[in-house]
């Protein structure tokens, strides 16, 4: 019995892992599509693209690994009701429970990796990706300032820099400033100094020309400098922003309430996020059972299994459609707790019932006595 269960698990875990990768690819390809212009338009490495896209990982896995080992699951028990290996297994004496237990040891293991992906993993990947979306927004020495090349940072802002050079200094710039319409003003210097404050990136000019035109009036006038100095952007976007709800810790989410800075709609999203990530990780093992209980209790069809299979997969969209449905109310109220719960709770508790204890001879007389 130990050879056939480390047997079902390798096929379930193989099956697992080509779906999961399958999957991630996809989503992953679509996710990145976002950050293609700033590679193509601001010139970000390449190195920082996939630090960026790499973030995005732990927080997939967990929306799919669920589905993936579903898939996994009915895909090899199916299979191996077709190939007769279930039908062998069980005129051996081989009972359904026991035949299931290679689904909720794999179950148990994806769900213990899930609470961890879920409060280690995740949290911290939120921070690293808050922390390098930041990063590429306003370093804008070598990502939105590029040697020899017209810049436009805001609708009417334009920098041209002729090279960089140590200590974020820059040699040959040229600005063209449109913002203040009808004024014109375009400013030339010898040198400049990147510094960043508080409102945002600020160049430093030394030795250059100032020059300024208006567009209604035609006056024009120019002046000479040895220091100048303009702003980029404005304090609200260039401020770093607080951490995202995924980012906190599971204590930080379960004791919300005892936050003062928070409003009552953010503490019931911040204990219903904590609540999550205790709860999802057992996906897993309810939808491992949810995928071969029905062909493990079912009866044997030469022709297939497509009726439990598509049973199966009809209750695995239902699962996962009250599961969202219960996620908004529980953003309402979490009196709606208790349903998110129950929707984990209750098909599991089912599964094992009827593996355990379902007896196909009973239901079919029960059936005979209705028809008759």
């Amino acid at each position: 019995m130990k050879k056939l269960n480390i047997y079902i698990v390798r096929q379930i875990i193989i099956g697992f892992l080509l779906v999961t990768f399958s999957l991630i690819s996809i989503l992953w390809l679509t996710q990145s599509l976002r950050f293609v212009e700033m590679v193509t338009n601001k010139g970000l490495p390449i190195s920082l693209f996939i630090k960026m896209t790499s973030c995005l990982m732990p927080r997939l896995f967990s929306l799919l690994s669920p589905i993936s080992l579903f898939v996994a699951v009915l895909f090899v028990y199916n299979r191996m009701l077709s190939d007769r290996e279930l039908v062998v297994m069980q005129s051996a004496g081989i009972s359904p429970w026991q035949n299931a237990k290679p689904a909720v040891y794999v179950g148990l293991l994806m769900s213990c990796f899930g609470l961890y992906v879920n409060n280690f993993a995740i949290p911290n990947a939120e921070k690293a990706f808050d922390e390098l979306e930041w990063q590429v927004k306003n370093d804008v020495s070598h990502l939105m300032f590029r040697e020899g090349e017209f810049t436009t940072l805001q609708n009417g802002l334009t920098v041209f820099i002729t090279a960089h050079e140590k200590d974020d200094a820059v040699r040959g710039v040229l600005i063209n400033d449109e913002r203040n319409w009808p004024k014109k003003v375009t400013v030339t210097a010898e040198h400049g100094i990147i510094m960043y404050t508080e409102q945002g990136p600020r160049l430093i000019m030394i030795n250059g020309v100032r020059q300024e035109i208006d567009n209604q009036s035609g006056q024009f006038s120019s002046l000479s400098f040895d220091q100048y100095s303009i702003d980029f952007g404005n304090p609200s976007s260039n401020k770093k922003k607080d951490d995202s709800v995924r980012s906190k810790t599971l204590s930080e989410l379960l004791n919300a309430a005892d936050n003062p800075n928070l409003e009552k709609s953010e503490i019931n999203r911040y204990i219903l996020e904590g609540h999550r990530r205790l709860m999802n990780p057992f996906f897993n093992l309810t939808l491992a059972l949810v995928a071969c209980t029905g062909l493990l209790i079912g009866n044997f069809n030469r022709r297939g299994q497509g009726k439990i299979i598509s049973f199966s997969i009809a209750a695995m969209v239902l699962i996962e459609a009250c599961d969202l449905a219960f996620t908004n109310l529980c953003g309402k109220s979490l009196y709606f707790l208790i349903l998110l719960y129950a929707n984990l709770i209750l098909p599991f508790i089912v599964c094992i019932y009827l593996l355990l204890f379902y007896n196909p001879a009973w239901f079919i007389r029960r059936r005979q006595m209705w028809r008759a």
